[in-house]
């Protein structure tokens, strides 16, 4: 059986786990489900790994602050202050359910980001990028790794996902006073 929780709940999931009476096949299926995660999982740490080894890679703790905008109806984002990484100046900014029109009335909550180069490039500049919880945050987060070239004329990546486990993890974010993660990039060279 795959549920976790607080071992003072462990008595009442046992009269209620119906995981005893599946039959084999059920279990089969389970377990299979259970190793094509792990697959995945493994895939994803192979991938960081192998981005481990890349000449330039660069770091840095990343601050989102809460910002609201002065349209006709108000939406709240959040942007960090310009950092630099690998030489260059970038910004990240990010929304709050892809700045629905009422997110006020959706008890579900998601984080989308953008990344956005802010120097002039000389070439074509190859990234793979992720977030990850930053030090001081104890937010769960799933290490997802996007790719982009920027260039001059194409600077900012669409918005993205923010990988955050389920959305009450994301209500603990949005109910801190600013967002502390740590931003990956990686350059590829050609």
């Amino acid at each position: 059986c795959p549920w976790q929780g607080p071992y003072h709940e462990l008595t009442v999931h046992e009269a209620e786990c119906t995981h005893p009476t599946k039959t084999g096949n059920e279990l089969m299926e389970i377990l299979d489900e259970m190793d094509q995660t792990r697959k995945k999982e493994m895939q994803l740490y192979n991938s960081i790994f192998s981005l481990l080894s890349f000449e330039k890679i660069g770091y840095t703790e990343v601050q989102f602050r809460p910002y609201r905008t002065d349209d006709f109806i108000t939406r709240l984002y959040y942007e960090t202050p310009r950092l630099t990484v690998l030489n260059q100046t970038w910004v990240l900014k990010a929304r709050v359910n892809d700045s629905e029109r009422n997110p006020n009335l959706s008890c579900k909550r998601t984080l989308s980001f953008q990344l956005i180069l802010k120097s002039k490039v000389n070439a074509p500049m190859e990234c793979s990028f992720l977030l990850l919880e930053g030090p001081y945050d104890d937010v769960k987060i799933n290490p997802v790794i996007y790719h982009f070239v920027f260039t001059n004329e194409n600077n900012e990546t669409d918005y993205m996902p923010l990988p955050i486990v389920d959305s009450v993890e994301c209500n603990k974010l949005l109910a801190a006073k600013n967002i502390n993660l740590r931003l990956f990039i990686f350059q590829i060279q050609k």
